[in-house]
This record gives C-alpha cells, sequence and structure tokens, in this order.
C-alpha cells in the first residue's frame, strides 16, 4: 500500500517595503510515503525552500557598480591621495614625523566615532522623500530588513556615495590649506571613512568567506567585529552604531549620547527617530535562505 499527498502553499508577500526591495515568497513542497515492508517508517522530503528575494542574487543590476560609481570612488581616493601627498611632503620638509603619525592616529580613532554619528542619523531621521540624500536614507533604513545584501554589493556600488562627499569636502581642503599634521589627520579619517562600508560589509560576512587579514584585523579589534555588529540588528535597533573600528560603540551606548540627541531633537523640534517605534515589517531582519533539506 502506497500513500502520498503535496502540499503547496506560496505565503502572502511582505508588504510596505522601500521601493528598492521586492516582495518575498516562500514556497515549500513536502511529501510522505509509507510502504508495507515497513509501515511505521515514514521518510520527509523537503525538495524546496527558498526565499526568493530579488537581491538574492550576485548578478542583480542593483547590486553591481556602474561606471559612474566608479567614478565618483575614483574622485574621492584622488582627493585622499593627494591630502596624504602633503602630509607626506610637508612632514618630510620640516623633518617632522612624530607629530604627522599621531595626527594619522587621531583621524583613525575618530574615523569610528563620525561613522557612528553618520549612520545614527541617517537610520533615525528622514527617508526616501528627504531631498537629495533621500535615496541613501531608504537604502539604508531597508537594509535592517535585509543586511545580507550588503556582502552581495560591489565596492563602488557600495561606496559611490561616501566617496562623492570626500571628494566635496576634502578637494577644497586641499586646495585651501597646506598644513601637514592637518592633512596627515584628513587623509587617515577620510580613507577610514570612504572604507567604512566595506568595514560594514565584512562585518556582516562569515569567517569562512572573509580573509583571513580581514578576520585578524576584526580579531585584534582594528575593524568592526562581525560578532558586534549583529547587535545593531535586534530591536530596539539602538546601539551598535560605529562601522570602522566599532570601538567607541561600548562608550556611546553605554553612556546614552544618542539617547540624549534624540530627546534634544524631540523637545526641539519634536521630530520621532526611528527607534523610538515598534518595529514592523519594515525593520524586521529577513533571511536569505537557499537550501535543499532531505531528512
Amino acid at each position: 500500500m502506497a500513500a502520498s499527498f503535496q502540499t503547496k502553499n506560496p505565503l502572502r508577500p511582505v508588504t510596505n517595503i522601500p521601493r528598492s526591495y521586492g516582495p518575498t515568497r516562500v514556497r515549500v513542497t513536502c511529501s510522505v510515503t509509507t510502504t508495507n515492508p515497513q509501515p511505521n517508517h515514514e521518510k520527509l522530503l523537503v525538495e524546496k525552500g527558498f526565499v526568493n528575494h530579488p537581491l538574492s542574487k550576485n548578478n542583480d543590476p542593483t547590486l553591481q557598480s556602474t561606471w559612474t560609481h566608479r567614478l565618483w570612488v575614483a574622485a574621492g581616493s584622488t582627493t585622499i591621495f593627494a591630502s596624504f601627498a602633503k602630509s607626506f611632503i610637508g612632514g618630510f620638509g620640516s623633518h617632522l614625523w612624530l607629530q604627522p603619525a599621531l595626527a594619522c592616529y587621531a583621524g583613525y580613532v575618530l574615523s569610528d566615532l563620525g561613522s557612528g554619528v553618520y549612520h545614527w542619523a541617517i537610520d533615525n531621521y528622514g527617508g526616501a522623500s528627504t531631498p537629495i540624500v533621500g535615496a541613501q536614507l531608504e537604502a539604508s533604513q531597508g537594509h535592517h530588513k535585509y543586511p545580507w545584501t550588503i556582502t552581495k554589493r560591489q565596492f563602488a556600488n557600495n561606496s559611490y556615495t561616501i566617496a562623492r562627499a570626500i571628494t566635496f569636502i576634502v578637494l577644497p581642503l586641499n586646495l585651501a590649506i597646506n598644513n601637514p599634521l592637518f592633512h596627515s589627520f584628513v587623509s587617515t579619517f577620510a580613507f577610514c571613512i570612504l572604507l567604512s562600508q566595506q568595514f560594514h560589509a565584512w562585518a556582516h560576512g562569515t569567517k569562512s568567506k572573509l580573509p583571513p587579514l580581514v578576520v585578524a584585523l576584526q580579531d585584534m579589534g582594528l575593524l568592526v567585529s562581525r560578532k558586534d555588529h549583529p547587535g545593531h540588528h535586534q530591536a530596539p535597533y539602538n546601539s551598535n552604531y560605529c562601522v570602522v573600528s566599532g570601538a567607541w560603540n561600548k562608550v556611546l551606548d553605554e553612556s546614552n549620547l544618542f539617547k540624549a540627541l534624540e530627546m534634544a531633537l524631540f523637545f526641539q523640534f519634536g521630530v520621532r527617530p526611528n527607534s523610538w517605534n515598534e518595529p514592523n515589517s519594515d525593520w524586521t531582519e529577513e533571511t536569505e535562505t537557499n537550501f535543499f533539506t532531505k531528512i
């Protein structure tokens, strides 16, 4: 005797997702077969279970770098290199070594703080309709729903908006200021900020897929940790904002600095941050799955 059944149950699509993220469907097919020789033994086969999100594919066009993206990254990198050159040449000519090195260290340390302040601001205020930066705000806030997509974005795609801002800020500084200590700080700070989204992406990666050097730097605390950053993606989404080294996260979270800023902005302007709202489908993480399982 043989009995079999097959059930197909497509789930209702998720709604209220930013336009850059499409709906998710889950399709699971199950079958149970019982035979006479061993009537009490059953075999369950999950033939296919996957989240077929549009951004699941590495070749999705929204994850690819365009020539515009690459040109902005090249422009930002050029301005950083010019600032570093001014630092090196000026320091060499003045026989200064320790002071520029300390300025570089200060740039690295404060870049982590700067990344946290920036990350807090774009996570909590504004949205898709915000002038000029609306698309960036939408992408950053949508990242909470699909955090794994950052690991699939190409470098220029992930970093060009930061590179564009660096170009407009650092270029005038290169033209107006020649102090080598100033440029030691600026070049290091801007370099770390430019790469912060890549550091962020690595914090979402798995150890086996990351370069050994990156894993070593994460374990040493020089890059934001893949162990600590996931706390940022847990409700109420109001901690672990820094994404260069993550060294400032404990200080900022324990001091409640961002909460104090949120209160000040609320009482002054009546604006509520997103972290004060109850988590909804737009901020609830969905996990990418693409597998076949047999039991």
